[in-house]
């Protein structure tokens, strides 16, 4: 859902764990030279993981042997033998369980990393709290210095919501821009609405609102769009700032045990970003770049940031805002009325930022150039519009083989997922937040109660044989946890199995949860032939954990700790040492 993106300072570093010091050992003390087998040379693995409990699709094994980032043998001991040599890097897993690399299907990591020095509220913060925190930052600055922030939630003030004034009171000499906890919304205090030139005569932008209060004034809340009247005005990032942020937060992903992503929104200093991490070494994981629809330039361009581990291969569009107290997704039945009121009479269904027929056009063309396209669609009218504009790609084109997807899918007319299945479009759902969290109660105040029953209906779109994946969003959430999610899709309740569950009919299974970050994300990004799964032939893409999730109670899942992550058959996260693995 992350929309707004954040113009401030970036930050360095990377928190270290303590982990598998003794994991790497030596090599065996009587090297066997390569075997032979018939008339082909076995290839002499240059990495080796033993005394493993390791995840396949035929069952647990023990063994696996590496050469050139490939899986050249998985087994027991005895069946990688043949490929080890004085040279092979053996790793004594001592039975600790390895999966296969991990995919975040929808993440911001320059968002994340830019805000990571921002004011931050945490996402509980009563408006005390919030204001406390933004006098403390307002310390640190210089009068008429810029105050930004992330991720204030609307819910927490009740019936009276936040205004310009409340923002005065403690920052009366500098501008201030906070993102609510959707990114979706902004709140600004009456110097930076001055700065921005925002008054009583202000229209509306296209695809975005003012809030006004009775006597048609700004309130200083302002939604989508209307947020960059104000945002534009902020001392944009360095080339440097750009790729140093960048790279912060792709390490905090490697922690997590993400091994492939798709970045959700690359704009050209995006793009720039990757190039110059990939160009000195520092990219990692493997990349697929969305890059935003309305930058033309930037999509004509595309092939001079295409680099052996970022694709810019994809496109993102935003169909509708979120089911918020902003009612700007677009939704089948009207919203219920805001606390207090409000100027909602053009939204009551939302609102649609792009028409149907503009939207087929688009995806008709982009399917036709080859760019799989990502829709941001959180709501059911949305989604709709989304699965129309993917049939008359269909139409025009046939099958092409491309995997468009809606994003999101908070509310979906079970019409649509039916209709997903038939015209082979994937579905990317959000599963850090359906489980009942800060955000929810916004939504739940804003759309009928029994919408909620079916809140992100992941297995009704695994039942309808959807292909389903998952995407974090962050920085929407405070962090990409890839285990946390694993655990409430399975739960729909807080994580340790607290509270009241949220849509508990559409729980799902673990194996399925745990396709959905592996073999199902490896397919929408083309890549299952090499990646997704541990098997003979595939690219060695792994990760070392600290426990079996299968065996644990799943109310633990969620304190999964990454020991390692490895990437083509290297070492790139070991958190026995600080930082990255050499």
């Amino acid at each position: 859902m992350y929309r707004l993106m954040h113009k401030r300072q970036t930050a360095l570093g990377l928190v270290a764990a303590a982990g598998v010091a003794a994991l790497i050992t030596t090599a065996l003390a009587e090297p066997v030279l390569p075997a032979e087998k018939g008339a082909v040379t076995v290839a002499p693995a240059d990495l080796a993981l033993t005394d493993g409990h390791i995840y396949t699709p035929s069952g647990w094994a023990e063994a696996v042997a590496v050469h050139d980032g490939v899986i050249v043998a998985v087994g027991n001991e005895a069946a990688i033998k043949p490929y080890l040599n004085e040279k092979t890097k053996i790793i004594d897993l001592k039975g600790h369980t390895v999966l296969p690399g991990l995919h975040d299907m929808h993440v911001h990591p320059a968002s994340a990393g830019l805000a990571h020095e921002d004011c931050q509220l945490p996402q509980s913060a009563t408006p005390s709290q919030i204001f406390s925190i933004v006098a403390g930052c307002v310390k640190r600055h210089k009068p008429g210095e810029w105050i930004t922030g992330r991720a204030y939630e609307a819910a927490a003030f009740g019936k009276t919501p936040p205004n310009r004034y409340m923002l005065d009171k403690v920052a009366p000499d500098n501008p201030v821009l906070l993102t609510d906890i959707s990114g979706h919304s902004a709140w600004a205090n009456s110097l930076a609405l001055k700065l921005a030139g925002i008054t009583k005569d202000t229209p509306d932008p296209h695809n975005g609102i003012i809030e006004r209060d009775a006597n048609g004034v700004p309130t200083g809340v302002l939604r989508e769009s209307a947020a960059g009247l104000v945002s534009k005005l902020l001392p944009p990032p360095t080339r440097e700032q750009y790729a140093s942020a960048l790279n912060w937060a792709l390490h905090q992903l490697l922690d997590q045990g993400v091994t492939s992503l798709d970045d959700a929104f690359v704009n050209e200093d995006i793009a720039r970003a990757y190039d110059d991490l990939a160009d000195s070494g520092k990219l990692v994981q493997r990349v697929r770049g969305c890059l935003d629809y309305q930058e033309e330039g930037l999509i004509e361009r595309r092939g001079l940031y295409a680099r052996s581990n970022f694709s810019p291969s994809c496109i993102k569009i935003f169909l509708d805002g979120v089911p918020t107290d902003s009612h700007t997704a677009a939704m089948l039945e009207e919203y219920e009325p805001l606390p207090g009121g409000g100027t909602v009479k053009s939204r009551e269904y939302g609102m649609l930022k792009v028409p149907q027929k503009t939207l087929d056009a688009l995806l008709v063309r982009f399917d036709s150039m080859g760019m799989t396209v990502k829709m941001h669609a959180a709501g059911d009218a949305a989604v709709h519009e989304g699965i129309e504009a993917i049939a008359a790609a269909r139409d025009a084109h046939g099958f092409s083989g491309l995997l468009h997807d809606t994003a999101h899918n908070s509310f979906v007319h079970m019409s649509d997922i039916k209709r997903a299945r038939a015209i082979g479009a994937a579905m990317e759902f959000s599963p850090y937040i359906w489980y009942r969290s800060p955000i929810i109660d916004d939504i739940q105040k804003a759309v009928h109660p029994e919408l909620m029953d079916r809140w992100i209906p992941i297995k009704d779109a695994l039942d309808a044989g959807v292909l389903a994946v998952p995407g974090s969003d962050w920085p929407v959430v405070p962090v990409a946890n890839p285990w946390l999610a694993i655990e409430t899709m399975v739960t729909r309740e807080k994580p340790g199995g607290v509270g009241k569950p949220l849509g508990p009919a559409e729980r799902i299974g673990l194996k399925q949860a745990i396709d959905m970050y592996t073999i199902n994300s490896a397919r929408q990004q083309y890549s299952a032939d090499r990646l997704g799964s541990i098997e003979l032939g595939k690219l060695a893409d792994v990760i070392v954990i600290d426990r079996d999730i299968f065996a644990v109670p799943i109310t633990t899942v969620h304190d999964t700790k990454v020991l390692m992550t490895i990437i083509n058959g290297k070492v790139v996260y070991d958190a026995a040492h600080s930082g990255l693995a050499e």
